[in-house]
């Protein structure tokens, strides 16, 4: 998969992880669409739909994009409980273990640590602590437990594509936004990174890669496997070769 962009002319020095669809393959879209029954027709949220106005979103604003976008002409005032009943929903697949963790993400993380690099987690969903924390490596830590620093679910003032959760997460390494590198999923989490003057890493699990190249993203996979870890510390962003991708 060819880049955006040949490079990323800067060091970069810490990399900043989205969570639901880039680490793990979470259970929020289906609690969304489980939780519309009497608000709108469940039907009408697709995997589209969610990628492109729910995903990388806070709760509340992305139960009332949901809402505004399926006809509901009173989103503002049933997206409270729209979001409140959508909690409910992923609780209990959360703790039904209803998610896996991407094998190719947990490669990336700890490639990343013996690089050096500072890694973050940074989603908008309060609940990613709770399910990677039901994430056991193979040597007993959990998948949590590989990163630096953990600003997910923090209250900000704005929800992404807005940059603050992302600006909060480098300031909790201490690296400059334009050192930092994004891994998101989400056309808002690119717009995002943008924004707040970061290099983006779009991963397409969705086949969505046309969504985040035109987010703007520098680099688009389909594979996290396909990143040139190594490549990063100079401020190249690009994929490995064939050859290298196939001995891992």
């Amino acid at each position: 998969m060819p880049p955006n962009r040949d490079a990323v002319p800067r060091k970069l020095s810490a990399v900043i992880f989205d969570v639901d669809g880039v680490l793990v393959d979470s259970p929020h879209e289906q609690a969304w669409r489980e939780a519309l029954t009497g608000f709108a027709d469940p039907a009408g949220f697709t995997t589209a739909f969610y990628q492109v106005h729910v995903a990388g979103k806070p709760r509340l604003e992305g139960a009332r994009a949901a809402l505004e976008r399926l006809g509901d002409a009173e989103a503002a005032a049933h997206a409270a409980a729209f979001a409140e009943r959508k909690q409910a929903v992923i609780d209990r697949l959360i703790a039904e273990d209803r998610f896996v963790a991407f094998p190719d993400a947990i490669r990336l993380a700890v490639a990343l640590r013996d690089t050096g690099l500072r890694i973050v987690l940074a989603s908008s969903s309060k609940n990613a602590d709770a399910m990677l924390a039901r994430v056991i490596l193979p040597d007993g830590r959990t998948l949590r437990s590989l990163f630096d620093a953990d600003v997910s679910g923090r209250d900000v003032p704005r929800g992404k594509p807005d940059p603050a959760l992302f600006l909060l997460a480098a300031k909790a390494v201490n690296v400059p936004p334009t050192r930092c590198l994004v891994v998101e999923d989400a056309p808002a989490g690119i717009r995002a990174a943008q924004a707040g003057g970061m290099a983006s890493l779009g991963i397409a699990r969705l086949g969505d890669e046309a969504l985040l190249r035109a987010a703007g993203a520098d680099l688009v996979v389909t594979s996290l496997d396909q990143l040139d870890v190594a490549a990063l510390g100079s401020g190249s962003l690009r994929t490995r070769s064939v050859e290298a991708a196939h001995e891992s």
